[in-house]
This record gives C-alpha cells, sequence and structure tokens, in this order.
C-alpha cells in the first residue's frame, strides 16, 4: 500500500444499484461465491461475533493505522442508510478498533454493520444490540486517536481488494465483495444457482444418490475405484 492515499476522505462515491443489492442480500455467502466463478472471498479469519448474523450493503471503506480508530469516527459522517463499513489496516492489528459506543453512533447514521480486519471489543453488548460485525480478532486492547487514516478509497481487507460502493454480503459462511459494475449479473447467476440447488436438494430429499444425479460412477470407475463385498 505504498500509494495509497492517506489523510483524504471522499465524500461522494457511486454505490452499487439498490436493486442488484437487495436481490443479493437474499443470497448465501457460499452461492454468490460460486456464482463469481469463485471468486470475491474474504479470508476465513473474518468471523461473525454471533451466530446467525447477516447484512449486505455497499461499502464505506476505512483505512486505518495499527491501534488507533481515529478514522472510524471520521467515517461515520460518510455514512448513508444501509452501508456496510469496511475497515483494513496499513499493517495488521488485533487491537479493539471497535465497540458498543462506536455501534450506536454506526447504527445512527444508518449502517448495517461492519466488517474488520481488525479487533473488536464489547462483544456482548453488540450481540445484545443485534448490530453485526466480522472481524480478525476479539480484544479488549485499547486504541489511540493520533495517525491520520483515509475514508473511501480502495482497499484490501481480509485479502480483497474493496473498493467504496462495492456490494459486501456476510453471513455465517463469511464475507463476499461484489464489485458494483458486477452486481446486478452476479444476482443474476447466484439466483440461477440457488434455484438450481432447489431441485437438487428436493431429489436428494426424495433419497436420489449424489453419485447418479452428478453422474459421478463413470469417473469414479475410470479413477480405479473398486467395490468389494
Amino acid at each position: 500500500m505504498s500509494n495509497t492515499p492517506i489523510g483524504v476522505v471522499r465524500r461522494n462515491i457511486t454505490r452499487a444499484d439498490r436493486a442488484a443489492i437487495d436481490r443479493l442480500a437474499g443470497l448465501g455467502v457460499a452461492t454468490i461465491h460460486e456464482a463469481m466463478g469463485r471468486s470475491g472471498l474474504l479470508q476465513p479469519y473474518l468471523r461473525p461475533i454471533y451466530a446467525g448474523a447477516q447484512l449486505c450493503g455497499p461499502a464505506v471503506t476505512v483505512l486505518l493505522q495499527p491501534g488507533d480508530n481515529w478514522m472510524l469516527h471520521v467515517a461515520v459522517e460518510q455514512v448513508q442508510a444501509g452501508d456496510v463499513v469496511v475497515a483494513a489496516c496499513t499493517t495488521e492489528s488485533d487491537a479493539g478498533f471497535f465497540g458498543e459506543l462506536l455501534a450506536t453512533s454506526f447504527r445512527a447514521h444508518g449502517a448495517r454493520g461492519l466488517v474488520i480486519d481488525g479487533g473488536v471489543r464489547d462483544v456482548k453488548d453488540l450481540t445484545a444490540m443485534q448490530f453485526p460485525v466480522w472481524s480478525r480478532a476479539i480484544s479488549a486492547r485499547g486504541t489511540v486517536k493520533a495517525t491520520l487514516g483515509s475514508v473511501n478509497i480502495p482497499v484490501i481487507c481480509g485479502g480483497a481488494l474493496i473498493a467504496p460502493g462495492d456490494v459486501v454480503v456476510a453471513d455465517d459462511d463469511g464475507v463476499v465483495v461484489v464489485p458494483a459494475a458486477a452486481a446486478h449479473a452476479t444476482a443474476d447467476a447466484a439466483q440461477a444457482r440457488a434455484d438450481n440447488e432447489a431441485d437438487k436438494r428436493a431429489r436428494l430429499a426424495a433419497g436420489e444418490l449424489g453419485l447418479d444425479m452428478y453422474k459421478m460412477r463413470e469417473a469414479l470407475q475410470k479413477a480405479g475405484l473398486r467395490y468389494i463385498d
């Protein structure tokens, strides 16, 4: 990130189309990831702080400095209703950047949740609030407010490049990012995949074997699988 602009807040960003976001919200992370050719998935160390958490919305991105949450406070002013705040750090840090007070502020300004490549704290309170957060760590370690980062610039979070306005979808399986320009096409592909899975689910529930449904027997035979009675 040597060329990353520091000390910048972009006030005007182009968010993905709301209709596409609403369609993607009804689909799971795994389905969307598969529909994009198995791309867009953030690293699996980013985990929800409570089971059953879900979110989908356009990204407001934040670049933090290690152990410093100043820019999360700056970012609140840029949040619109339905946004997801995505926070990366200039270097690895598992400090407790985010807690119940910031969540209260985020929610008051319409944020749906947070994905942060760093630590969070006040997990009991965040869970009681049902404010969804995906983080790399849970840590009570405090932070300072001393060094500038940036808001609404492209960031690398969980190993994935995320631009302001991209669609971020998260659930129990992890986090996936959909480029804003590909939101409608991805929603189409993901819905088709979900419909196809519904048919397969019905066939499996009726007792059909995956061996037959997926036509695996010939390939298994060619691979040398032998049945011994």
